[in-house]
This record gives C-alpha cells, sequence and structure tokens, in this order.
C-alpha cells in the first residue's frame, strides 16, 4: 500500500490515442493529480470527471495536470468525453496493473456479491515524483475542490 512521501510507481498509461504514457513523461516538471474511478458514465464517475473539467484551468493555473483512469477503452473514453464535453484528460489501464500499483484495485461488496473493481481514490503526485497526498474511498460532492486547495498548498 503506498502512502504520502514515498514515490509513485513508474507505471504506463493507456492514453486515449492508444499509445503508451509513462507516467513520469505525462507529469513532466510539475505535479499530476491523478484520479481512479471505475467505470465512464456512471453518476458518480460522471459527476467527478465534470467537476475536474470544470476546475482543469485552476489546477493548470496551481502547477498541476490532471488525469483519470479507469479501466474503460480509449474508444468508450470518447464516447464518454464527447458526450459530457469534458476537458480532464482520460487515460486506460487495460490489465489493471496501474490500478494494482496504486492500491486502487480492492474487493468491493454489492447487495453480498463480492467483486474485484476500482476504489475511488486520488493521488497528487508532486513534481518530484513523490506522493504528496492521498484521498481513499472518495465521495465526490466536494472533493475537487479539496484536492485543489492541496495543490495550491504544494
Amino acid at each position: 500500500m503506498l502512502n504520502e512521501g514515498d514515490q509513485a510507481p513508474n507505471v504506463t498509461l493507456q492514453a486515449a490515442d492508444g499509445s503508451a504514457q509513462p507516467l513520469a513523461a505525462l507529469r513532466g516538471d510539475k505535479a499530476l493529480v491523478l484520479y481512479f474511478y471505475p467505470k465512464d458514465d456512471t453518476s458518480g464517475c460522471t459527476r467527478e470527471a465534470i467537476d475536474f473539467s470544470a476546475q482543469l484551468a485552476a489546477f493548470e493555473a496551481a502547477g498541476a495536470g490532471v488525469l483519470g483512469v479507469s479501466k474503460n477503452s480509449p474508444k468508450d473514453h470518447a464516447k464518454f468525453t464527447a458526450k459530457h464535453a469534458l476537458t480532464v484528460p482520460l487515460a486506460t489501464d487495460p490489465d489493471g496493473s496501474v490500478c494494482e500499483a496504486f492500491g486502487a484495485w480492492i474487493e468491493k461488496s454489492l447487495y453480498g456479491r463480492k467483486y474485484m473493481g476500482i476504489d475511488r481514490a486520488t493521488f497528487l503526485i508532486a513534481a518530484d515524483g513523490t506522493i504528496a497526498k492521498i484521498w481513499r474511498k472518495v465521495k465526490v460532492p466536494g472533493h475537487v475542490d479539496a484536492v485543489l486547495a492541496a495543490v495550491k498548498a504544494l
């Protein structure tokens, strides 16, 4: 399990265009907000993506990029982005290795049925690659504002 202060795992995501994107290249020389969400076009995931999109310019002005991650395909992401006019970039973790590296692949329970799925979690990765802040089991209302405040405090 990752903790604040740990180095972010050196993982590779699949970008919207299908290309491989190492996390370090996505971050560049700025902070990165990496948020994991269960599935495109579900109510909580849609609200979170819309909220991050609405504040994307504020994150960039504060020196951080934002990237949403799920196991949905690039094609699904493109439909989701177009349907809701999202501006926040989305990446795909087709094999779940990035979710596992960040501890966001967990056992869940719904109506007594246990299954594996993505935990709604957000990681603020500082420009030096260390994890500055972690939010697990995220509740969507007010979350983006809390993350933006943490970015501004870096």
